[in-house]
Protein backbone atom coordinates (compact mmCIF):
# COMPACT_ATOMS: atom_id res chain seq x y z
CA UNK A 1 0.00 0.00 0.00
CA UNK A 2 1.28 3.47 -0.89
CA UNK A 3 1.16 5.92 2.02
CA UNK A 4 1.13 9.69 1.54
CA UNK A 5 4.05 11.39 3.30
CA UNK A 6 3.72 15.14 3.77
CA UNK A 7 6.62 17.57 3.37
CA UNK A 8 7.48 20.11 6.05
CA UNK A 9 6.90 23.00 3.65
CA UNK A 10 4.00 24.58 1.81
CA UNK A 11 3.07 23.42 -1.69
CA UNK A 12 4.04 26.75 -3.29
CA UNK A 13 7.61 26.53 -1.96
CA UNK A 14 7.88 22.87 -2.99
CA UNK A 15 6.65 23.64 -6.53
CA UNK A 16 9.13 26.53 -6.89
CA UNK A 17 11.98 24.22 -5.84
CA UNK A 18 10.91 21.60 -8.38
CA UNK A 19 10.80 24.16 -11.19
CA UNK A 20 14.25 25.41 -10.19
CA UNK A 21 15.51 21.80 -10.32
CA UNK A 22 13.95 21.30 -13.76
CA UNK A 23 15.55 24.38 -15.32
CA UNK A 24 18.95 23.51 -13.85
CA UNK A 25 18.93 19.82 -14.83
CA UNK A 26 17.30 19.76 -18.26
CA UNK A 27 18.60 21.11 -21.55
CA UNK A 28 15.13 21.84 -22.92
CA UNK A 29 11.79 22.53 -21.22
CA UNK A 30 8.27 22.81 -22.57
CA UNK A 31 4.84 23.13 -20.96
CA UNK A 32 1.73 21.12 -21.79
CA UNK A 33 -0.95 23.80 -21.56
CA UNK A 34 -4.73 23.31 -21.76
CA UNK A 35 -6.07 26.65 -20.51
CA UNK A 36 -7.38 24.95 -17.36
CA UNK A 37 -6.79 26.00 -13.78
CA UNK A 38 -4.00 23.50 -13.08
CA UNK A 39 -1.90 24.08 -16.18
CA UNK A 40 -2.57 27.82 -15.73
CA UNK A 41 -1.09 27.82 -12.23
CA UNK A 42 1.88 25.79 -13.42
CA UNK A 43 2.47 28.22 -16.28
CA UNK A 44 2.35 31.19 -13.89
CA UNK A 45 4.92 29.51 -11.64
CA UNK A 46 7.23 29.10 -14.64
CA UNK A 47 6.67 32.69 -15.81
CA UNK A 48 7.55 34.05 -12.36
CA UNK A 49 10.64 31.84 -12.16
CA UNK A 50 11.91 32.84 -15.62
CA UNK A 51 11.43 36.57 -15.03
CA UNK A 52 12.92 36.38 -11.55
CA UNK A 53 16.04 34.64 -12.89
CA UNK A 54 16.28 36.57 -16.18
CA UNK A 55 16.14 33.39 -18.29
CA UNK A 56 16.41 34.40 -21.94
CA UNK A 57 16.23 31.02 -23.65
CA UNK A 58 12.62 30.50 -24.71
CA UNK A 59 10.56 27.69 -23.21
CA UNK A 60 8.20 25.69 -25.43
CA UNK A 61 4.47 25.70 -24.78
CA UNK A 62 2.16 23.14 -26.38
CA UNK A 63 -1.57 23.76 -26.65
CA UNK A 64 -3.56 21.11 -28.54
CA UNK A 65 -6.77 22.90 -29.53
CA UNK A 66 -9.66 20.42 -29.72
CA UNK A 67 -12.08 22.79 -31.51
CA UNK A 68 -14.88 22.31 -28.95
CA UNK A 69 -13.57 25.07 -26.69
CA UNK A 70 -15.40 27.86 -24.92
CA UNK A 71 -14.61 31.32 -26.26
CA UNK A 72 -13.48 32.23 -22.74
CA UNK A 73 -10.77 29.56 -22.94
CA UNK A 74 -9.61 30.63 -26.40
CA UNK A 75 -9.32 34.28 -25.36
CA UNK A 76 -7.52 33.38 -22.13
CA UNK A 77 -4.94 31.31 -23.99
CA UNK A 78 -4.47 33.96 -26.67
CA UNK A 79 -3.98 36.72 -24.07
CA UNK A 80 -1.59 34.60 -21.99
CA UNK A 81 0.62 33.65 -24.93
CA UNK A 82 0.72 37.22 -26.30
CA UNK A 83 1.59 38.64 -22.87
CA UNK A 84 4.50 36.21 -22.47
CA UNK A 85 5.66 36.02 -26.09
CA UNK A 86 9.19 36.95 -25.00
CA UNK A 87 9.39 33.80 -22.85
CA UNK A 88 7.64 31.14 -24.89
CA UNK A 89 7.92 29.42 -28.24
CA UNK A 90 4.25 28.60 -28.85
CA UNK A 91 2.85 25.50 -30.56
CA UNK A 92 -0.89 26.12 -30.96
CA UNK A 93 -1.94 22.92 -32.73
CA UNK A 94 -5.28 22.56 -34.54
CA UNK A 95 -4.87 19.06 -35.94
CA UNK A 96 -7.34 16.34 -37.04
CA UNK A 97 -6.88 13.86 -34.17
CA UNK A 98 -9.17 11.02 -33.09
CA UNK A 99 -11.15 11.78 -29.91
CA UNK A 100 -13.70 9.75 -28.00
CA UNK A 101 -17.38 10.48 -28.66
CA UNK A 102 -19.21 8.96 -25.71
CA UNK A 103 -22.65 10.27 -26.70
CA UNK A 104 -23.23 8.05 -29.75
CA UNK A 105 -23.09 4.33 -30.56
CA UNK A 106 -23.02 5.11 -34.30
CA UNK A 107 -20.08 7.53 -34.19
CA UNK A 108 -17.79 6.35 -31.35
CA UNK A 109 -15.02 8.80 -32.30
CA UNK A 110 -14.94 12.30 -33.74
CA UNK A 111 -12.20 14.37 -35.34
CA UNK A 112 -11.77 18.08 -34.60
CA UNK A 113 -10.53 20.28 -37.46
CA UNK A 114 -11.42 17.61 -40.04
CA UNK A 115 -11.48 19.51 -43.34
CA UNK A 116 -14.10 17.12 -44.73
CA UNK A 117 -16.60 18.56 -42.23
CA UNK A 118 -15.50 22.17 -42.13
CA UNK A 119 -19.09 23.33 -42.56
CA UNK A 120 -19.85 21.80 -39.14
CA UNK A 121 -16.88 23.16 -37.22
CA UNK A 122 -17.75 24.69 -33.86
CA UNK A 123 -15.35 27.55 -34.66
CA UNK A 124 -12.79 28.48 -37.28
CA UNK A 125 -9.02 28.35 -36.84
CA UNK A 126 -7.99 30.83 -34.12
CA UNK A 127 -6.67 34.24 -35.07
CA UNK A 128 -3.18 33.79 -33.65
CA UNK A 129 0.21 33.98 -35.42
CA UNK A 130 1.81 30.63 -36.09
CA UNK A 131 -1.21 28.40 -35.50
CA UNK A 132 -0.27 24.89 -36.68
CA UNK A 133 -2.79 23.10 -38.88
CA UNK A 134 -3.01 20.07 -41.13
CA UNK A 135 -1.96 22.23 -44.08
CA UNK A 136 1.11 23.96 -42.66
CA UNK A 137 2.56 21.64 -40.00
CA UNK A 138 6.21 20.58 -40.03
CA UNK A 139 5.77 17.44 -37.90
CA UNK A 140 7.38 14.38 -39.56
CA UNK A 141 5.56 12.09 -37.10
CA UNK A 142 2.03 13.33 -37.82
CA UNK A 143 -0.61 11.05 -39.34
CA UNK A 144 -4.16 12.22 -39.97
CA UNK A 145 -6.62 10.69 -37.48
CA UNK A 146 -3.86 9.60 -35.11
CA UNK A 147 -4.86 9.33 -31.44
CA UNK A 148 -4.59 12.40 -29.24
CA UNK A 149 -2.45 10.48 -26.71
CA UNK A 150 -0.09 9.29 -29.47
CA UNK A 151 0.29 12.84 -30.82
CA UNK A 152 1.28 14.14 -27.37
CA UNK A 153 4.04 11.56 -26.91
CA UNK A 154 5.39 11.88 -30.44
CA UNK A 155 5.44 15.67 -30.20
CA UNK A 156 7.53 15.39 -27.04
CA UNK A 157 10.04 13.09 -28.72
CA UNK A 158 10.23 15.38 -31.76
CA UNK A 159 10.68 18.49 -29.60
CA UNK A 160 13.35 16.83 -27.45
CA UNK A 161 15.49 15.51 -30.27
CA UNK A 162 18.72 14.31 -28.70
CA UNK A 163 18.55 16.69 -25.74
CA UNK A 164 17.46 15.96 -22.20
CA UNK A 165 13.96 17.44 -22.09
CA UNK A 166 11.29 18.05 -19.45
CA UNK A 167 7.61 18.27 -20.31
CA UNK A 168 5.79 20.09 -17.50
CA UNK A 169 2.32 18.63 -16.93
CA UNK A 170 -0.18 20.24 -14.57
CA UNK A 171 -1.79 17.19 -13.00
CA UNK A 172 -2.54 16.81 -9.30
CA UNK A 173 -2.67 13.46 -7.47
CA UNK A 174 -5.63 14.73 -5.45
CA UNK A 175 -7.81 14.98 -8.58
CA UNK A 176 -8.32 11.28 -9.36
CA UNK A 177 -7.05 7.83 -8.45
CA UNK A 178 -5.46 7.39 -11.90
CA UNK A 179 -3.48 10.59 -11.44
CA UNK A 180 -2.43 9.50 -7.96
CA UNK A 181 -1.15 6.24 -9.49
CA UNK A 182 0.77 8.22 -12.13
CA UNK A 183 2.72 9.87 -9.34
CA UNK A 184 2.93 7.00 -6.84
CA UNK A 185 3.77 4.15 -9.24
CA UNK A 186 6.74 2.08 -8.10
CA UNK A 187 7.28 0.46 -11.49
CA UNK A 188 7.82 3.60 -13.58
CA UNK A 189 11.26 4.96 -14.45
CA UNK A 190 12.08 8.31 -12.89
CA UNK A 191 14.89 10.86 -12.82
CA UNK A 192 17.08 10.48 -9.73
CA UNK A 193 14.23 8.62 -7.93
CA UNK A 194 12.04 11.74 -7.91
CA UNK A 195 8.46 10.49 -7.81
CA UNK A 196 7.19 13.64 -9.55
CA UNK A 197 9.05 12.66 -12.75
CA UNK A 198 8.29 9.90 -15.27
CA UNK A 199 10.55 8.82 -18.11
CA UNK A 200 8.47 8.79 -21.30
CA UNK A 201 10.88 7.77 -24.02
CA UNK A 202 12.74 4.52 -23.47
CA UNK A 203 15.63 5.31 -25.83
CA UNK A 204 15.38 9.07 -25.65
CA UNK A 205 15.77 11.57 -22.86
CA UNK A 206 12.20 12.82 -22.44
CA UNK A 207 10.56 13.11 -19.01
CA UNK A 208 7.17 14.23 -17.80
CA UNK A 209 7.45 16.41 -14.69
CA UNK A 210 4.58 17.21 -12.32
CA UNK A 211 5.63 20.22 -10.22
CA UNK A 212 2.18 20.80 -8.67
CA UNK A 213 1.26 17.14 -8.08
CA UNK A 214 0.66 17.70 -4.34
CA UNK A 215 -1.58 20.78 -4.67
CA UNK A 216 -5.26 20.64 -3.73
CA UNK A 217 -7.99 22.46 -5.64
CA UNK A 218 -8.14 25.06 -2.88
CA UNK A 219 -4.39 25.69 -3.21
CA UNK A 220 -4.88 26.60 -6.87
CA UNK A 221 -7.44 29.29 -6.11
CA UNK A 222 -5.57 30.62 -3.07
CA UNK A 223 -2.46 31.03 -5.24
CA UNK A 224 -4.42 32.87 -7.95
CA UNK A 225 -5.91 35.23 -5.36
CA UNK A 226 -2.79 35.91 -3.27
CA UNK A 227 -0.36 36.24 -6.17
CA UNK A 228 -2.71 38.09 -8.51
CA UNK A 229 -2.27 35.58 -11.30
CA UNK A 230 -4.42 35.63 -14.44
CA UNK A 231 -6.74 32.66 -14.85
CA UNK A 232 -9.48 31.45 -17.18
CA UNK A 233 -12.61 33.42 -16.23
CA UNK A 234 -14.73 30.51 -17.42
CA UNK A 235 -14.27 29.11 -13.92
CA UNK A 236 -16.16 32.07 -12.48
CA UNK A 237 -19.11 31.13 -14.65
CA UNK A 238 -18.81 27.48 -13.65
CA UNK A 239 -19.04 28.59 -10.02
CA UNK A 240 -22.08 30.78 -10.70
CA UNK A 241 -23.72 27.85 -12.52
CA UNK A 242 -23.36 25.74 -9.37
CA UNK A 243 -20.63 23.40 -10.59
CA UNK A 244 -18.61 22.08 -7.59
CA UNK A 245 -14.93 23.05 -7.52
CA UNK A 246 -13.89 19.42 -7.91
CA UNK A 247 -15.94 19.03 -11.13
CA UNK A 248 -14.76 22.17 -12.92
CA UNK A 249 -12.72 20.90 -15.88
CA UNK A 250 -11.84 22.18 -19.32
CA UNK A 251 -11.50 19.57 -22.07
CA UNK A 252 -13.19 18.26 -25.19
CA UNK A 253 -16.99 18.16 -24.70
CA UNK A 254 -17.93 14.65 -25.84
CA UNK A 255 -15.68 12.38 -23.72
CA UNK A 256 -16.81 9.74 -21.22
CA UNK A 257 -16.60 12.12 -18.25
CA UNK A 258 -16.99 15.43 -20.08
CA UNK A 259 -20.41 14.65 -21.61
CA UNK A 260 -21.99 15.21 -18.18
CA UNK A 261 -21.20 18.91 -18.55
CA UNK A 262 -22.46 19.27 -22.13
CA UNK A 263 -25.49 21.26 -20.94
CA UNK A 264 -23.15 23.96 -19.60
CA UNK A 265 -22.46 25.09 -23.17
CA UNK A 266 -26.14 25.96 -23.44
CA UNK A 267 -26.04 27.92 -20.17
CA UNK A 268 -22.67 29.67 -20.48
CA UNK A 269 -22.30 30.22 -24.25
CA UNK A 270 -25.66 29.87 -26.01
CA UNK A 271 -24.11 31.08 -29.27
CA UNK A 272 -21.78 28.06 -29.24
CA UNK A 273 -24.42 25.56 -28.14
CA UNK A 274 -26.12 25.01 -31.52
CA UNK A 275 -22.78 24.32 -33.21
CA UNK A 276 -21.76 21.95 -30.41
CA UNK A 277 -24.96 19.92 -30.84
CA UNK A 278 -24.63 19.86 -34.62
CA UNK A 279 -20.96 18.84 -34.56
CA UNK A 280 -21.23 15.13 -33.67
CA UNK A 281 -23.86 12.42 -33.65
CA UNK A 282 -25.73 12.07 -30.36
CA UNK A 283 -24.62 15.34 -28.75
CA UNK A 284 -28.12 16.56 -27.88
CA UNK A 285 -29.07 13.12 -26.55
CA UNK A 286 -25.96 13.25 -24.36
CA UNK A 287 -26.95 16.70 -23.13
CA UNK A 288 -30.45 15.56 -22.17
CA UNK A 289 -29.66 12.16 -20.67
CA UNK A 290 -26.07 12.40 -19.34
CA UNK A 291 -26.29 11.70 -15.62
CA UNK A 292 -29.65 9.99 -16.18
CA UNK A 293 -30.42 6.30 -15.71
CA UNK A 294 -30.93 6.03 -19.49
CA UNK A 295 -27.14 6.31 -19.84
CA UNK A 296 -26.23 4.06 -16.94
CA UNK A 297 -26.13 6.60 -14.14
CA UNK A 298 -27.85 6.64 -10.77
CA UNK A 299 -30.36 3.83 -10.10
CA UNK A 300 -30.76 1.85 -13.30
CA UNK A 301 -33.96 -0.19 -13.08
CA UNK A 302 -34.26 -3.63 -14.62
CA UNK A 303 -37.16 -3.85 -17.13
CA UNK A 304 -40.02 -6.08 -16.02
CA UNK A 305 -39.66 -9.73 -17.05
CA UNK A 306 -35.89 -9.54 -17.55
CA UNK A 307 -32.83 -10.71 -15.67
CA UNK A 308 -29.66 -8.63 -16.03
CA UNK A 309 -28.28 -11.37 -18.27
CA UNK A 310 -31.29 -11.32 -20.61
CA UNK A 311 -31.33 -7.50 -20.53
CA UNK A 312 -27.65 -7.39 -21.53
CA UNK A 313 -28.38 -9.67 -24.49
CA UNK A 314 -31.36 -7.52 -25.47
CA UNK A 315 -29.21 -4.38 -25.44
CA UNK A 316 -26.56 -6.08 -27.57
CA UNK A 317 -29.24 -7.05 -30.10
CA UNK A 318 -30.26 -3.38 -30.54
CA UNK A 319 -26.75 -2.11 -31.36
CA UNK A 320 -25.06 -1.73 -34.77
CA UNK A 321 -23.18 -4.94 -35.61
CA UNK A 322 -19.68 -3.43 -35.29
CA UNK A 323 -20.51 -1.94 -31.90
CA UNK A 324 -22.18 -5.11 -30.63
CA UNK A 325 -19.21 -7.23 -31.75
CA UNK A 326 -16.86 -4.91 -29.85
CA UNK A 327 -18.88 -5.34 -26.64
CA UNK A 328 -19.19 -9.12 -27.10
CA UNK A 329 -15.43 -9.48 -27.51
CA UNK A 330 -14.76 -7.49 -24.35
CA UNK A 331 -17.46 -9.30 -22.35
CA UNK A 332 -16.06 -12.72 -23.33
CA UNK A 333 -12.59 -11.67 -22.14
CA UNK A 334 -14.11 -10.21 -18.97
CA UNK A 335 -15.95 -13.46 -18.15
CA UNK A 336 -12.93 -15.64 -18.98
CA UNK A 337 -10.72 -13.54 -16.73
CA UNK A 338 -13.02 -14.11 -13.75
CA UNK A 339 -13.43 -17.80 -14.63
CA UNK A 340 -9.73 -18.55 -15.01
CA UNK A 341 -7.69 -15.90 -13.17
CA UNK A 342 -9.90 -14.06 -10.71
CA UNK A 343 -8.94 -11.37 -8.25
CA UNK A 344 -8.09 -10.88 -4.59
CA UNK A 345 -11.34 -10.36 -2.65
CA UNK A 346 -11.33 -9.34 1.06
CA UNK A 347 -12.59 -12.15 3.32
CA UNK A 348 -15.55 -10.13 4.61
CA UNK A 349 -17.07 -10.06 1.11
CA UNK A 350 -16.76 -13.77 0.33
CA UNK A 351 -19.85 -14.68 2.38
CA UNK A 352 -21.98 -12.36 0.24
CA UNK A 353 -21.43 -14.36 -2.95
CA UNK A 354 -24.09 -16.93 -3.95
CA UNK A 355 -23.46 -20.50 -2.77
CA UNK A 356 -21.26 -22.41 -5.21
CA UNK A 357 -20.50 -19.34 -7.32
CA UNK A 358 -16.85 -18.96 -6.29
CA UNK A 359 -13.80 -21.07 -5.56
CA UNK A 360 -10.17 -20.49 -4.66
CA UNK A 361 -7.68 -19.83 -7.44
CA UNK A 362 -3.90 -19.44 -7.43
CA UNK A 363 -1.79 -16.82 -5.69
CA UNK A 364 -1.71 -13.25 -6.94
CA UNK A 365 1.44 -12.17 -8.77
CA UNK A 366 0.33 -8.54 -9.15
CA UNK A 367 -0.77 -5.88 -6.68
CA UNK A 368 -1.49 -7.85 -3.51
CA UNK A 369 1.23 -10.42 -4.16
CA UNK A 370 0.93 -13.78 -2.44
CA UNK A 371 -2.78 -13.33 -1.63
CA UNK A 372 -5.25 -16.04 -2.66
CA UNK A 373 -7.30 -15.26 -5.77
CA UNK A 374 -11.07 -15.79 -5.99
CA UNK A 375 -12.44 -17.17 -9.26
CA UNK A 376 -16.09 -17.37 -10.32
CA UNK A 377 -17.62 -20.64 -11.56
CA UNK A 378 -20.64 -18.71 -12.80
CA UNK A 379 -21.38 -15.02 -13.25
CA UNK A 380 -24.01 -13.66 -10.78
CA UNK A 381 -26.87 -11.62 -12.20
CA UNK A 382 -26.18 -8.82 -9.71
CA UNK A 383 -24.57 -8.25 -6.30
CA UNK A 384 -24.69 -5.47 -3.68
CA UNK A 385 -23.65 -2.18 -5.28
CA UNK A 386 -20.60 -1.75 -3.04
CA UNK A 387 -19.07 -4.89 -4.56
CA UNK A 388 -19.77 -3.78 -8.11
CA UNK A 389 -18.51 -0.24 -7.53
CA UNK A 390 -15.25 -1.58 -6.08
CA UNK A 391 -14.99 -4.01 -9.05
CA UNK A 392 -14.58 -6.95 -6.67
CA UNK A 393 -16.84 -9.25 -8.65
CA UNK A 394 -18.24 -9.76 -12.17
CA UNK A 395 -21.99 -9.40 -12.71
CA UNK A 396 -24.32 -9.17 -15.68
CA UNK A 397 -25.54 -5.85 -14.30
CA UNK A 398 -22.04 -4.39 -14.71
CA UNK A 399 -22.07 -5.46 -18.36
CA UNK A 400 -25.54 -4.00 -18.98
CA UNK A 401 -24.60 -0.68 -17.41
CA UNK A 402 -21.43 -0.63 -19.51
CA UNK A 403 -23.65 -0.65 -22.63
CA UNK A 404 -26.07 1.93 -21.22
CA UNK A 405 -23.19 4.29 -20.49
CA UNK A 406 -21.97 3.83 -24.08
CA UNK A 407 -18.65 2.79 -22.56
CA UNK A 408 -17.31 1.23 -25.76
CA UNK A 409 -13.80 1.03 -24.33
CA UNK A 410 -15.31 -0.86 -21.35
CA UNK A 411 -13.34 1.21 -18.85
CA UNK A 412 -15.92 0.37 -16.18
CA UNK A 413 -14.89 -3.29 -16.62
CA UNK A 414 -11.20 -2.32 -16.22
CA UNK A 415 -10.31 -2.38 -19.93
CA UNK A 416 -8.27 0.24 -21.74
CA UNK A 417 -8.06 1.03 -25.43
CA UNK A 418 -5.62 -1.15 -27.35
CA UNK A 419 -3.55 -0.32 -30.40
CA UNK A 420 -5.55 -2.88 -32.41
CA UNK A 421 -8.80 -1.20 -31.39
CA UNK A 422 -7.45 2.23 -32.34
CA UNK A 423 -6.58 0.92 -35.79
CA UNK A 424 -10.01 -0.68 -36.11
CA UNK A 425 -11.73 2.58 -35.21
CA UNK A 426 -9.60 4.38 -37.78
CA UNK A 427 -10.82 1.98 -40.48
CA UNK A 428 -14.44 2.52 -39.39
CA UNK A 429 -14.00 6.29 -39.52
CA UNK A 430 -12.63 6.13 -43.04
CA UNK A 431 -15.39 3.72 -44.09
CA UNK A 432 -18.31 5.78 -42.81
CA UNK A 433 -16.74 9.16 -43.45
CA UNK A 434 -17.46 8.77 -47.17
CA UNK A 435 -21.17 8.06 -46.70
Amino acid sequence: MTIKRYLIKDVYTAACERIDYIFKNFEKVYISFSGGKDSGVMLNLVVDYMRRNNIEKKTGILFVDLEGQYNYTVEYIKTTLQKNADLFESYWCCMPLNLRNAVSVFEPFWTPWDLRHRDKWIREYPDFPGVITEQNHKFPFFRKYMEFEEFIVRFGRWYAGAEKTACLVGIRSDESFNRFRTIASKSKRTLSNLNWTTKISGKGRLYNCYPIYDWKTEDVWVANAKLGWEYNKLYDLYYKAGVPLSNQRICQPYGDDQRIGLNLFRVIEPQTWAKTVNRVSGANFGNIYAGHSAMGYRNVKLPRGHTWKSYTKLLLATLPKETADNYKSKFIRFIRYWHRTGSVVPAEYLKIFPSGAVSCGGLSTRGRRGRRLTVFKRIPDCLPCRLEIKKLAPTWRRMAICILKNDQLCKSLSFSQTKKQRERMKVLLEKYGTI
